[in-house]
């Protein structure tokens, strides 16, 4: 059976590390690190996230500066309110919860943010940094997955690796990581011809495809590690992801589960982005460059 990725864990045992880090530079620093999550409108989901976040912050001894506002908001308002964060000198971390109500577009309030205090990586100022292998926060998701992937000692220097979704939030950056680590890299998506002949092939199967259960036995080969970004809420009740775990387990030498897998990874490097912009502010050296490579 596969070896369990289990991101629950890793989280708990990276929020130790944050925590040590805080505790131990707090005295200099004078005040903690500080995210901010500002959260428009009643999404059910983001506010569900918005929580789990919360939780997370308050058991590192981070302190939270939320902000709620309603669908109704025109977008001048949420601006402005990027903009106080931005020049509020507690806040290390501000975090855009999405998705947005209908008519808000969220491309210009992403770009809003200060890029050294953008906690989900996803300001194009960032991005470009993480094409060009520079110093920046980065994007949450993917880089829980490598951290998912270095902490059971699976290496992607010269192994083949697939990504299947090209979203910007996930597929993309997860591409450029997975190249960085020395990996060859192939993102396959909802236009590729022939799925199989590619995943078939690759000892590494990140899936961010949003489909749920579209990757099955007959995607993997034996042996491979494979990740799950997905989740989704099944009829019957309950969560599954993108993979079809039972059919999948069997045959993979790795796989995150659903839950527990990559989402707790992804709160978690939320934190990690904060804690690293509030040590460089305050000049202060760090032991998290593991988690930012």
């Amino acid at each position: 059976m596969a070896l369990r990725l289990d991101g629950k864990a890793l989280a708990k045992a990276v929020e130790s590390r944050l925590q040590a880090q805080i505790e131990s530079h707090l005295p200099q620093a004078g005040r903690p690190p500080g995210l901010a999550v500002l959260r428009v409108g009643d999404d059910p989901a983001s506010a569900v996230y918005v929580a789990n976040k919360e939780k997370a912050c308050a058991r590192i001894g981070v302190a939270s500066y939320g902000a709620h506002l309603p669908s109704s908001t025109p977008f001048a308002e949420v601006l402005s309110t990027i903009q106080q964060l931005n020049a509020d000198p507690r806040v290390d971390g501000i975090l855009l919860q999405l998705p947005l109500p209908e008519g808000l577009d969220e491309g210009p309030l992403l770009m809003a943010i200060d890029p050294e205090k953008d906690a989900d990586g996803l300001h194009t100022l960032n991005l470009g940094r993480l094409l060009k292998g520079e110093q920046g926060p980065r994007s949450c998701t993917p880089a829980g997955v490598m951290a998912m992937l270095r902490s059971q000692g699976i290496d992607p220097a010269g192994q083949r690796a697939v990504v299947i979704g090209r979203s910007i939030l996930v597929g993309q950056p997860m591409a450029l990581m997975l190249q960085a680590a020395n990996a060859t890299v192939t993102v396959v998506h909802s236009r590729t011809k022939d799925l199989v002949a590619h995943t078939c092939e690759a000892d590494i199967v990140v899936v961010a495809a949003g489909r749920p259960g579209m990757v099955g036995a007959e995607h993997i080969k034996p042996g491979a590690a494979v990740v799950d970004v997905g989740i989704h809420r099944k009829p019957e009740g309950g969560l599954c992801g993108d993979v079809r775990a039972a059919e999948v387990e069997p045959i993979a030498a790795a796989l995150s589960p659903v839950p527990g897998g990559v989402g707790p990874m992804t709160v978690t490097m939320l934190l990690v982005n904060t804690v690293v912009a509030w040590c460089r502010r305050h000049g202060v050296d760090h032991d998290l460059a593991d988690l930012l490579s």
